[in-house]
């Protein structure tokens, strides 16, 4: 029985994302001084026809002098991501036209005694809450070469590239006339075996300048057109693999006709609101925490990651197609409450001997997942945009979740 699957993702300069980032560059700088920092900050923006503003609130606990500058971080990030004119949705250059305003307090130190003190020794060092956290893997993306080694379900892969395209294209000029905010959508058709068989519809949502009136003497209709042809040829079809295009694949780009105004001027933004889009695209569950702006004793975001690269190895060692595994905490505990594994109907083992593999493999204490990881590391802000799974691990540390370590797949496999 075929059937239909879709994912979505949004750009880094969505108004949600756009939260994101200042929440993990905020989280960044703090890591730079003090490599044990808590932090846990959210951010929200709204434009107006006036002008636009930058909420920032939270707590942070450092054990440094040197001040964090979180207005300058928060400016700096927005227009780094090109919200730097006040007609594409925000100035955050000017303090005129946008107003940023800081409410941080410390942690409580009911929590930071939990998580500091623990049971005295240092791994045993407990998690930041409670809650649970899905890690999530799959070999559907393994069969295309543009997609090796992600591990993801396919729809949230191509989602996820489609968005990056196009602010890279906006950033390096490829897409001149593009502006900071866009969104996809990728609907797969899977066949009777479960395996993906074709795009069934590609949807795109892309900011733009207003270029009916400049090039196109006032028409909507050739503005339209352009953009179309503009987005097809040089995002989907240099992401999306050829083989997965085909005759009667649907594209629709800006179905609505124009989307002129965007960002924060259209929309608010919260921080940890695309949470699907961060992780699975749908495909897998979710435990309801956000990662960003949080730092690595909170288990929303560690854990998180820890069972994705558990999830990865099952998958990659050979003992299922897919795997989804879920871990639960309580605060000021250092062990899961819980470790349960779902390889979905398609272990080469039963999911008990798997799961007794994966405990006896993986240290999913907070602090041991901490060092496994070098999450300590300031590598966060680039997480959050594009996602935070299927990514190449970077030279810095980022999305060391992801790589693969031959013992660890020794161990699973015997």
């Amino acid at each position: 029985m075929t059937y239909l699957f879709t994912s979505e993702s949004v750009s880094e300069g969505h108004p949600d994302k756009l939260c994101d980032k200042i929440s993990d560059s905020i989280l960044d700088a703090c890591l730079s001084v003090d490599p044990r920092a808590r932090v846990a900050v959210e951010t929200m923006v709204k434009g107006t026809d006036n002008g636009s503003h930058i909420f920032i609130g939270g707590e942070v606990t450092i054990s440094s002098d040197e001040k964090i500058d979180y207005e300058g971080i928060a400016r700096k990030t927005a227009a780094s991501i090109g919200y730097d004119n006040h007609s594409v949705g925000m100035d955050a250059t000017s303090r005129e036209l946008c107003e940023v305003v800081v409410r941080i307090s410390q942690q409580s130190p009911d929590i930071s005694q939990g998580v500091d003190e623990g049971r005295g020794l240092h791994l045993e060092q407990g998690a930041g809450d409670q809650g649970l956290m899905f890690g999530f893997a799959s070999n559907e993306t393994e069969s295309f070469h543009e997609l090796e080694g992600s591990f993801m379900p396919l729809p949230a892969a191509l989602a996820l590239r489609l968005t990056t395209k196009m602010s890279q294209s906006m950033k390096d000029g490829s897409l001149a006339w593009a502006r900071p905010d866009s969104k996809s959508q990728v609907t797969i058709e899977y066949d009777d075996d479960g395996k993906p068989s074709k795009v069934d519809t590609v949807v795109i949502a892309i900011q733009h300048d207003d270029i009916a009136g400049k090039q196109f003497g006032g028409s909507e209709d050739d503005e339209h057109g352009y953009i179309f042809s503009e987005v097809l040829s040089k995002v989907i079809r240099t992401v999306i693999p050829h083989s997965l295009m085909k005759e009667d694949t649907k594209v629709i780009i800006n179905g609505t006709g124009r989307f002129v105004r965007g960002g924060p001027h259209a929309d608010a933004g919260l921080t940890g609101r695309k949470i699907i889009v961060d992780t699975y695209g749908g495909m897998g569950r979710h435990g309801g925490g956000a990662f960003s702006g949080k730092d690595p004793s909170k288990v929303d975001r560690s854990a998180a990651y820890a069972s994705r690269w558990a999830a990865k190895h099952v998958v990659a060692c050979g003992l299922a197609e897919k795997c989804e595994i879920q871990l639960a905490y309580a605060i000021g505990v250092p062990n899961p409450v819980s470790v349960f594994v779902n390889s979905m109907g398609t272990g080469s083992l039963d999911d008990h001997t798997i799961s007794e593999r994966v405990k006896n493999a993986f240290d999913f204490r907070p602090q041991a997942i901490i060092e496994s990881l070098n999450l300590r590391n300031p590598i966060y802000s680039k997480t959050a945009s594009g996602g935070h799974f299927g990514r190449n691990p970077g030279a810095d540390g980022e999305f060391s979740w992801e790589l693969l370590d031959d013992g660890i797949i020794e161990s699973l496999q015997s």
